[in-house]
């Protein structure tokens, strides 16, 4: 066993994979996937939005929005989205090619949402940022609140800006995200570069206009090109808790050792983090449809205690699954 995959010292009930794409096929998304599972949890059920894909005119992946209403065991599956739940983005806007992933953000008496759009680029695979959305019919539908995205590209983030979380704390808001940093070139005619990115944080009064801290906020573990997505944050016991993924920058699609794994960290202001990838980090299993990988992490709260839904083997091409943490 790696240092990587070292036991946990927290007690995770993992409640294995809860949703199969192949069991609840999607009649906008017949080239599956269901990445990112975000929870909302409601009155009555629980509702994950997760990202799905179809293929376009040219033959190529886009990412759409789609959810799964759970009851309050994830015993069952109550009803699936007829439809993506937020259209396509405009031509040449940041969010054309997809949303990966859309996180529910309750505001008040609104809904709102982060997502992460991406477009398609020339030299290197795709660009990103992050958008604003708003729900008028409880989640089942979504609008932009602009065309744009409330935060991208800037001078010390040039790329890859994306998988933005968010929590009100203290009466601002705080949005832990990535960035990316360098494109490492293969040197192989036909290979396609790989990117490296980076966990951040910004703070704002409004959702719109950020104050970023222009630093990384997670040490690597593995090398300085350790990629770094999708934090989730959640307080419990006293601290903040942070689950991410992270993996090697190359070689890690087919090589399970270089794969994705989920790592932790604790703050007691969410800005300054400790990493501890063998406190809350939720290990691979031994086999099984998590085996090769874990990714995608979404913390929230029910019923007093700390859920996490993740995505497992290929990046979430199957489906997703759910762990309970035990307090020890």
């Amino acid at each position: 066993m790696s240092e990587t995959d070292a036991p946990p010292k927290a007690r995770w009930n993992k409640r294995g994979q809860v949703f199969d794409v192949r069991d609840h096929p999607l009649p906008f998304a017949p080239d599956g996937f269901a990445q990112s599972p975000q929870a909302l949890v409601r009155e009555h059920d629980v509702r994950v939005y997760f990202s799905c894909r179809q293929r376009d005119v040219l033959g190529k992946f886009v990412s759409r929005v789609a959810y799964a209403d759970f009851d309050f065991g994830f015993t069952r599956i109550l009803r699936t989205s007829a439809k993506p739940v937020i259209a396509p983005g405009a031509p040449g806007t940041f969010d054309e090619h997809g949303i990966f992933p859309l996180s529910p953000l309750p505001v008040g008496d609104q809904l709102l949402a982060l997502t992460t759009g991406w477009t398609r680029r020339q030299s290197v695979s795709t660009d990103g940022g992050i958008g604003l959305v708003i729900s008028h019919d409880g989640g089942e539908t979504f609008i932009r609140s602009s065309a744009g995205p409330i935060l991208s590209a800037s001078l010390h983030e040039p790329f890859l800006v994306s998988d933005g979380f968010a929590l009100a704390i203290n009466g601002r808001y705080h949005l832990w995200y990535i960035h990316g940093v360098r494109w490492l070139d293969s040197g192989v005619a036909g290979v396609a570069a790989e990117r490296v990115y980076k966990i951040a944080h910004a703070v704002s009064s409004d959702l719109v206009q950020w104050q970023r801290t222009g630093r990384q906020i997670i040490r690597d573990r593995l090398n300085a090109d350790e990629c770094q997505a999708l934090p989730t944050v959640i307080e419990h016991g006293g601290r903040w808790h942070m689950v991410f993924c992270y993996r090697h920058a190359v070689d890690f699609r087919d090589n399970p050792a270089k794969s994705y794994r989920l790592g932790h960290a604790s703050s007691a202001d969410g800005v300054r983090w400790d990493r501890d990838d063998n406190d809350w980090a939720l290990p691979v299993s031994s086999q099984g449809w998590d085996a090769d990988m874990a990714c995608y992490p979404n913390l929230f709260k029910l019923n007093g205690q700390v859920h996490l839904l993740y995505n497992g083997n290929q990046f979430g091409r199957f489906g997703f699954g759910l762990a309970v943490l035990e307090d020890t």
